[in-house]
């Protein structure tokens, strides 16, 4: 980070970052910064942020979580190495700064330039969209740079940050959506305010709060194993968040292939190296004759098909989605001492509304639901088919390695060894220049806070 990894991409605007982007080869490019200029404004920013945020969710941070949790299988070249845990420091110095570089430290200008020029609507929207990459971002590593990471200005000059405690940042992140959603009901919004440069909600400060209140439901239920008052806080905030399936935080790609899916780029530029009809979760669905088992075929894009949701060239990369709030529903309901029908509703519910916004039939979607949605008299076996069940609705979100590593559903095999990696590696870059600072781990220790 710091001087050595400030982006060149912060004035950019959102075209031209993903047309930048769409040249990496995945797994294999370095990150190369073009110079930056002196200034920016929130209205360059924020779609530059939104951007970056979304190529690096959609990007790395879904295919090495896709891998560890079997929803993809590693076919071919670096994904089979990676699928059979094969990872170093070194295989995740392309993530680290698109990570810290095109996202966290433009959302970082973003917000000290919208405090600055009182424009409070673009300063929410920032610390919301800080607050998620850092939540995905602690989930996959655990301690983070955060309190000194983005001070590295020559006025400043701190070259060597410091890792905050992953349970510290988490009340960082609550707090980050505390003040966002304080400036987005401010009743004095700022001479700029955000309309269509907000490619996720519009500038809409209402959808923006509601992202808020589902990234904290995310935060109370990973701490909920155990603890009914973290589940039913996680309720509370999932009451004030998504409504219906068209709340759902996502970015939505363009139609050209300089504006495409990362998912979409990833096919098209590295053939054969992923598979999903072998993978686990491809295999179960077959199994249970899941109706979406084509809508989640990513391979059905080489013989032409369209009925693939996830690798069109303008499919959205999710971030939070209305199905995982009821899903989550379900599980926290349970954790704060509720009754297995009252989370078989939302249980049922989360599945259907899932299967629509996948274009299922409601006549298969009942089908199903015949089948596969009665939850069993315990809660922990109740819990593991929910978890089961969001598994699959989680499909490409990384939210989905949080998932099985708090509930261990589904039940997954080793690749290699005895042992599912728990975490990521630090990147070989910090290894090299903060190694002072940087916490000593390995694929499977420590785990994280809430791995219990």
């Amino acid at each position: 980070m710091k001087l050595r990894y400030k982006a060149g991409l912060m004035v950019m605007v959102s075209g031209l970052l993903v047309a930048t982007s769409c040249k990496k080869s995945f797994f294999t490019d370095q990150n190369v910064n073009p110079n930056a200029l002196a200034t920016a404004t929130p209205d360059l920013l924020l779609p530059t942020v939104e951007a970056a945020l979304a190529y690096t969710q959609g990007g790395d941070e879904s295919r090495f979580t896709a891998l560890l949790t079997q929803q993809m299988f590693g076919a071919n070249s670096q994904s089979q190495t990676y699928y059979n845990y094969g990872l170093n420091p070194g295989v995740f110095d392309n993530l680290w700064p698109d990570l810290y570089t095109s996202t966290l430290e433009n959302d970082y200008d973003l917000i000290r330039i919208a405090d600055k020029g009182g424009y409070a609507r673009y300063g929410g929207i920032g610390r919301i969209l800080m607050a998620y990459q850092m939540q995905v971002a602690v989930d996959l590593w655990g301690d983070l740079p955060y309190s000194t990471a983005f001070k590295g200005n020559a006025d400043q000059a701190i070259l060597h940050p410091t890792y905050d405690k992953a349970q510290g940042l988490y009340d960082t992140i609550a707090s980050l959506i505390n003040v966002g959603t304080a400036l987005l009901q401010s009743a004095n919004p700022g001479s700029l305010v955000p309309t269509t440069q907000d490619v996720i909600y519009g500038g809409d400060a209402a959808a923006w709060i509601k992202f808020g209140h589902a990234i904290k439901a995310r935060l109370a239920l990973h701490q909920s194993k155990g603890n009914a008052q973290m589940a039913a806080t996680a309720l509370t905030e999932i009451a004030a968040s998504f409504g219906s399936s068209a709340d759902n935080a996502q970015y939505v790609w363009g139609t050209t292939e300089t504006s495409a899916n990362p998912w979409y780029q990833f096919y098209r530029d590295r053939p054969g190296d992923q598979d999903w009809p072998e993978s686990t979760l491809a295999g179960s669905m077959a199994a249970d004759n899941d109706p979406r088992y084509g809508a989640l075929d990513l391979d059905s894009s080489k013989n032409g098909a369209a009925v693939n949701y996830y690798n069109q060239i303008n499919s959205p990369t999710e971030l939070i989605t209305y199905e995982e709030l009821l899903f989550m529903s379900a599980e926290a309901t349970l954790r704060n001492g509720g009754t297995v029908a009252a989370a078989q509703a939302f249980y049922q519910a989360a599945i259907t509304a899932n299967m629509k916004k996948l274009g299922v039939a409601q006549a298969d979607i009942d089908a199903y639901l015949l089948t596969h949605g009665t939850l069993p008299a315990g809660t922990d076996a109740a819990i593991a088919k929910i978890a089961s069940e969001e598994y699959i609705a989680l499909f490409l979100n990384p939210e989905v390695f949080v998932l099985w590593r708090r509930t261990g559903s589904p039940v997954l095999t080793s690749t290699t060894g005895n042992q599912i990696p728990r975490r990521l590696l630090y990147p070989q870059s910090e290894l090299n220049f903060n190694a002072s600072n940087v916490p000593s781990v390995t694929l499977y220790a420590p785990t994280l806070f809430w791995d219990k």
